[in-house]
């Protein structure tokens, strides 16, 4: 028998080497640059640690930091690094889960000590002593009885908690000098690969996410291969908290959120509110130019509609308890379409009468647990701009084209240029109809996505329990990927309503149905815009376009002239007159971030002009009224 195999390479070339030798030694007689930059491999489809020993032919793909998995096993080794760096000195925590998350990781610990942001630093300096100690970080295989008995004796009931809930015979763990951890792996092979890392905050979270459980402390944290990508990562966060629509939502009177009327529940404070209008406005008249009607329906409806939908099958948990109404069980909607279905039952169709294409603005409800909720962002109640398209079969292609055209057209009007587009098909539990009904809907909506030239990624599992979906992610200023809008094909409603619609034979047929949401829920795109624009909107979102000041009392009248021309001609002007010097009413209309300031003092009045400041230039320019609104009206028509 030959003691060498084969290793195929991604750029399909093979390498002949001896069995037994590990996965590091392999990468080595590939390139010494990719040696050195790797922290696990791909065999197949399995990753293992660098380690690992080949006994078979097999292809192989190194994994750097520069890839999705590399990061995700860089992170997951920096949060066991946190972990034994704890564990020193506090001897007595206790672990439960510390994963790689999108940026970073984190650790869930039970400890006696409420830790302060001097303990993160104190941490931290362990985590750099422990990587300088270069300790190989080794993979054990064992029973799970075994590991039961390790973590018992040392106190781990979490770890002890998870094992028990195992069916596997044999699990690992991974150990790095003294310290151990119960994981599946892969990770870096020595800790002084983790070389540059911060811990950023600390919070509560509770086991498993339920209220019931024990609290514990939560310390998240960021890891990269050198100080310079750290740092370029914390000044990014910089921004990014100079951007939280949380803190600009204050600054700006935009919206609140209090206990006393619930959480995940938004109060829109007048400029708020005028935003939001502002966005329901231009939505409603670019859905009466592609065709749409809009419809409306209540907020709550009998428990026999959600049952027929198949809501109370699959999606019970994110909906709220039940209320009695005249000994009738109705539920809060947590989606509009049983109800535009209902709309549609109303009378028959003919096929002469299809596509039908109905919009509503319409607020539903949906439980998230309180330590997911954030902002805007994650919500309970939210306005959703929802619409739902009844056509023929053989109008759904160009029913899915219209809708990914209007798609990208609204969100670009809202000045985004960057879009990630996902392909989600059907999910392993859950979800309802024969298996040929959703190839045949997403070979659909993946020609829709071809046509239009857009690059997509397949995310598998991740349609909706009716139908598969496009789901569209947009980039924000900082690239960050926001999901907004959906576009998914229902086979299942139409069945579960029997809907119908008399065709050219004389004969009922089923209609399909598209669900869409282009924008999404209004709160968290509105939350999204604050923080893409840094509050700084467009003039033609702002919702005070200009600001007019007074240099004396003498001038109040004009001030007040020119606030009513302005609202006669549609724009949304603000006037103070504060008893404040001048110096001090500019300043705080720049950090309310109007985009104009007009300053009228006796000059102006005489002259019939106005001293003119955009936001974000220092100097003033005296222009005649007339060229002021001529030039707001302007940005409001380029929606600048």
């Amino acid at each position: 028998m030959s003691d060498q195999i084969s290793i195929t390479l991604p750029d399909g070339s093979a390498l002949q080497v001896g069995k037994g030798e590990s996965v590091y030694g392999i990468i080595g007689k590939i390139s010494t640059a990719l040696q050195k930059a790797a922290l696990a491999a791909k065999l197949g489809d399995v990753t293992v640690d660098l380690s690992h020993p080949l006994d078979e032919s097999t292809t192989l793909q190194a994994v750097t930091f520069d890839m999705t998995e590399g990061k995700e096993i860089y992170w997951h080794s920096a949060s066991h690094l946190m972990a034994h760096a704890v564990k020193r000195l506090f001897p007595d925590a206790k672990f439960a889960i510390g994963p790689a998350i999108e940026n970073g990781f984190y650790y869930d610990i039970d400890m006696g000590a409420v830790l302060s942001p001097e303990d993160l630093a104190r941490i931290e300096e362990m985590m750099a002593k422990i990587a300088a100690e270069d300790i190989e970080v080794r993979r054990e295989e064992l029973p799970r009885a075994r590991a039961i008995e390790i973590f018992r004796d040392a106190g781990e009931i979490y770890k002890v908690e998870m094992l028990n809930e195992m069916t596997d015979g044999v699990v690992s763990i991974y150990r790095q000098g003294d310290f151990y951890d119960l994981c599946r792996g892969p990770h870096v092979p020595r800790t002084s690969y983790l070389k540059a890392f911060k811990l950023l905050s600390i919070a509560g979270a509770y086991w498993r996410g339920s209220e019931k459980n024990k609290m514990l402390q939560r310390i998240y944290g960021i890891a990269f291969p050198d100080k310079k990508m750290l740092n370029s990562h914390l000044a990014f966060l910089e921004e990014a908290k100079r951007r939280d629509h949380r803190r600009l939502g204050r600054e700006l009177d935009l919206f609140s959120i209090h206990d006393e009327t619930g959480a995940g529940l938004v109060l829109w404070h007048p400029k708020g509110a005028c935003l939001k209008h502002l966005i329901e406005d231009f939505w409603r008249k670019e859905h009466f130019k592609n065709g749409y009607d809009l419809v409306g329906t209540p907020h709550i409806g009998k428990s026999q509609l959600w049952e027929t939908s198949g809501h109370l099958d699959f999606y019970n948990e994110n909906m709220y308890s039940s209320m009695d109404i005249d000994g009738q069980p109705y539920y809060v909607k947590p989606m509009n379409c049983p109800f535009h279905i209902m709309i549609y039952q109303s009378k028959g169709w003919s096929y002469r009468e299809l596509p039908l294409r109905w919009a509503e603005l319409g607020t539903v409800y949906r439980y998230e647990r309180s330590g997911v909720l954030h902002g805007l962002l994650r919500v309970r109640g939210f306005t959703q701009d929802d619409a739902h398209i009844f056509c023929r079969p053989d109008q759904m292609p160009d029913e899915i084209d219209r809708v990914l055209a209007f798609c990208l057209f609204m969100l670009r009007e809202f000045g985004f240029k960057d879009f990630k587009v996902y392909l989600a098909t059907r999910p392993s539990e859950k979800s309802v109809g024969d298996d040929s009904m959703w190839q045949e809907a997403v070979k659909a909506l993946e020609a829709s996505v071809r046509r239009a030239g857009i690059e997509y990624e397949v995310d598998e599992g991740g349609g909706a329990f009716y139908g598969p979906k496009i789901d569209i992610k947009i980039k924000d200023i900082l690239a960050r990927e926001w999901q907004c809008s959906t576009i998914q094909f229902d086979f299942n409603l139409p069945e579960r309503f029997d809907l119908t619609y008399i065709d050219s034979d004389g004969k009922k047929h089923r209609p399909y149905m598209i669900h869409r949401a282009l924008l999404g829920s209004l709160e968290r795109f509105i939350g999204v815009l604050v923080e893409h624009y840094g509050g700084k909107f467009p003039v033609w979102l702002a919702p005070v376009q200009v600001v007019i000041i007074n240099v004396s009392d003498e001038e109040a009248e004009a001030v007040e002239r020119l606030r009513l021309l302005m609202v006669e001609k549609g724009l949304r002007p603000d006037i103070d007159r504060r008893d404040e010097t001048m110096g001090y009413r500019v300043r705080d209309a720049i950090g309310r971030k109007v985009p104009y300031i007009a300053v009228i003092g006796k000059k102006e009045v005489a002259e019939g002009t106005v001293s003119v400041r955009r936001l974000g230039e220092n100097k003033s320019n005296t222009m005649k009224v007339e060229e002021l609104i001529d030039m707001i009206e302007d940005d409001v028509r380029n929606r600048r």
